[in-house]
């Protein structure tokens, strides 16, 4: 089975993109190190500085939704973080179509 890709694209608020980059950078090992995760990668966006893509790499979206989001770190996940979006985001998971080459 291959892996599952959680996206969220995070609007945070303007003029709070570089707390925003900070509170990420503590929280970030709060994820990493749940089992199931696989990868993380934050991207900014070049037209609209106040816009993120966050895109995680689960074994399966259980790992995130049962796992991650009930787990003891999940509270401080959102304290870092949640206050941030503007409005709060959608999170979707993908899981390839495809085969990779």
């Amino acid at each position: 089975m291959s892996p599952v890709l959680e996206h969220a694209q995070l609007a945070v608020r303007p003029s709070a993109e570089a707390a925003f980059l900070e509170a990420f950078a503590q929280a970030r090992p709060l994820i990493s190190q749940q089992p199931g995760f696989r990868s993380l990668r934050l991207s900014r966006c070049l037209e609209r500085p106040h816009e993120f893509l966050l895109l995680v790499e689960w074994d399966t979206q259980a790992a995130h939704e049962q796992g991650f989001r009930h787990s003891p770190q999940y509270p401080q996940w959102r304290t870092l973080l949640h206050h941030f979006y503007t409005p709060h985001p959608t999170v979707s998971h993908y899981q390839d179509a495809l085969p990779t080459t």
